[in-house]
């Protein structure tokens, strides 16, 4: 979307007529890779005895790397999120995540083909799953009323993107087709 703000900005031909925060002509799915949240829970009293290594290294996990990790990606969720409902494009973004993967599912490195076969069938399972969008109160993904399942979703972006594209084969045939 960076990109394609600095485009119009630009007045790149490709993106007009169009304005940088027009995000309701844009259409974006974000498709999380996976994730398994830290089920620890660390105090304060705890977290004061650490030490520097402590924070590094502690039970076997590393806290501090945990805690950035996870905080950088909810970041990202929850401000893009809130772009899209603050300019009332919130049915233009599509956020499909699973952030309840445990052991070798929440691993993006381990491509044996049990885990493989296990990830398709999360996959499947969050196709299934209800649209959600977070809620700006609880920072929390919540199912949407009336909006259906991601599969649902991802029906009604493709008929859009068909839609879109023979709109522009029509506007300028000879432009796309060689795309």
């Amino acid at each position: 979307m960076g990109e394609i703000t600095r485009e119009v900005l630009k007045e790149n031909t490709d993106f007009s007529p169009m304005k940088p925060m027009d995000y309701g002509r844009f259409l974006v799915i974000s498709v999380g890779t996976g994730s398994a949240k830290s089920t620890d829970n660390y105090s304060a009293k705890d977290a004061a005895k650490w030490g520097v290594l402590g924070w590094l290294y502690n039970n076997g996990g590393t806290p501090l790397i945990d805690t950035f990790q996870q905080a950088s990606a909810d970041m990202a969720d929850i401000h893009i999120s809130v772009v899209f409902q603050a300019l009332h494009s919130q049915r233009n973004y599509l956020r499909i995540q699973d952030d309840t993967l445990m052991g070798d599912t929440s691993s993006t490195d381990i491509a044996t083909d049990k885990n493989l076969k296990e990830l398709v069938k999360v996959g499947e399972g969050l196709l299934q799953k209800p649209v959600s969008r977070v809620n700006l109160e609880t920072g929390k993904f919540e199912p949407v009323p009336n909006e259906g399942t991601n599969e649902q979703a991802l029906v009604r972006f493709a008929k859009l993107l068909s839609s879109e594209r023979r709109t522009r084969l029509q506007r300028c045939p000879h432009s796309l087709s060689n795309k």
